[in-house]
């Protein structure tokens, strides 16, 4: 049984989550989420939804990436 790659369970019930081909193993999606998912280049908060990408660079908001000089970046409203 694999050991989760952030807080190292052994949990029978694992998630094994596929990126670029790589197998990585966590407890739960909390840790998955800590690990795997990308960080605001404004305000560092882990981006969970769909956030926005602009000229290779992540941001969970338009008004983090309007801060960053991001030109018409839009929220959904």
């Amino acid at each position: 049984m694999p050991q989760c790659e952030t807080c190292g369970n052994e949990y029978d019930k694992n998630l094994e989550i596929v990126v670029n081909g790589i197998s990585h193993y966590f407890d739960c999606f909390e840790c998955a989420i800590h690990a795997l998912a990308p960080l605001c280049d404004h305000c560092g908060c882990k981006i969970i939804g769909h956030g926005i990408e602009a000229a290779g660079i992540f941001f969970c908001c338009a008004h983090c990436a309007a801060e960053k000089g991001v030109v018409g970046a839009h929220d959904h409203v």
